[in-house]
């Protein structure tokens, strides 16, 4: 017999093959199935809060398979448990690919593939979807599609891959000492990192929780880095500088899950910070008090942090500080606007 767990994988692998094997006609019909009608959907920005799997529907997926008309998706983790709030959670990632074909969010078409990496974490109730939390890297098909108008990342830009050992599609039982010692692992660096304000880098003491050959995945416009040295250097130092007083965000749930050696964390906004120096994404320093929406998978081997994929709203910090990425993007590409390829 299933497990909730599993029975709730088996919801969302529904959804992924809906959306693999793309039928655009079929796929309102298949939300409604999944979705409950009063679903709280809580969205990349420019996307924000919507209701419902019509509104998921119409707002989000409809317009994106107009413009990438094969559309494709493509999990790499799909994984499911229980947070300590008691409730039951399925956390995908993965890549969307297609060919662009035609403008979205004002993004010229490149008339060539294009990847586009998501976190998509959903709260289970009675076998439906009744809350999403989803981040999509909309700066990557940005960055594909040679229209990103800020700074280059530190990091390496990439098509991010699969768990190493190819084994992020969990099928079997949870079992529950596993995953607790993994949640536990992650809950302790997580506490490790919070000491840098009492005593720097090396209160934080990373190579208790972390592999020797940790790669950490981040968004584009910060880019991916590898061991402890590439983290600090490409992605830790320069954050932590910018905003020494970054914390979590008091005001919203934080809802950590595991299944196996995958951990993953979830909260709307899930950090709180102020940007008090220089040295974070170009962004001149202000004081200006932001919230930070941040969806996160790890992967335990042998006690330690081997892989971390990590999404971040980068467009919704941006937005929060005053800046219209999207009508610096429509200047930077206003010659790409309106052209069309030659037939």
């Amino acid at each position: 017999m299933q497990d909730i767990h599993q029975q709730n994988k088996a919801v969302i692998a529904r959804l992924s093959a809906a959306l693999y094997d793309l039928d655009a006609q079929a796929l309102p019909s298949i939300f409604r199935e999944i979705f409950s009608p009063d679903c709280a959907i809580h969205f990349t920005h420019p996307f924000e809060d919507l209701t419902g799997p019509d509104a998921l529907h119409e707002v989000v997926y409809r317009p994106l398979i107009a413009a990438v008309p094969d559309l494709e998706r493509r999990d790499f983790i799909i994984m499911a448990g229980p947070s300590e709030s008691d409730s039951n959670w399925v956390g995908c990632g993965g890549h969307y690919v297609g060919v662009f074909e035609h403008p979205w969010l004002d993004i010229p078409p490149t008339y060539h593939p294009i990847a586009m990496r998501y976190h998509e974490f959903y709260r289970m109730e009675a076998g439906r979807v009744v809350e999403v939390q989803a981040l999509w890297d909309i700066p990557q098909v940005m960055m594909q599609a040679r229209a990103w108008p800020l700074s280059p990342s530190l990091g390496v830009e990439w098509m991010a891959p699969s768990p190493a050992p190819q084994n992020g599609l969990l099928s079997g039982p949870r079992d529950a000492a596993v995953s607790d010692a993994s949640q536990q692992l992650v809950v302790d660096m997580l506490g490790g990192l919070q000491k840098h304000a009492e005593g720097g880098p090396e209160a934080m003491n990373l190579p208790a929780y972390w592999h020797p050959k940790m790669t950490w995945y981040g968004p584009a416009g910060i880019g991916t880095n590898r061991r402890i040295s590439g983290f600090r250097n490409w992605h830790q130092i320069p954050f932590l500088k910018a905003m020494p007083n970054r914390g979590m965000n008091p005001d919203a749930p934080h809802y950590f899950f595991a299944e196996g050696l995958f951990v993953a964390i979830t909260a709307w906004p899930g950090m709180r910070c102020t940007i008090s120096a220089d040295g974070w994404l170009g962004i001149a320093p202000g004081d200006q008090a932001i919230t930070m929406r941040s969806l996160d998978f790890w992967r335990c081997e042998n006690g330690l942090i081997r892989e971390n994929w990590v999404l971040v709203d980068l467009l919704h910090v941006y937005d929060q500080i005053g800046i219209d990425l999207f009508s610096r993007m429509r200047e930077f590409t206003v010659d790409r606007q309106a052209r069309k390829p030659a037939l």
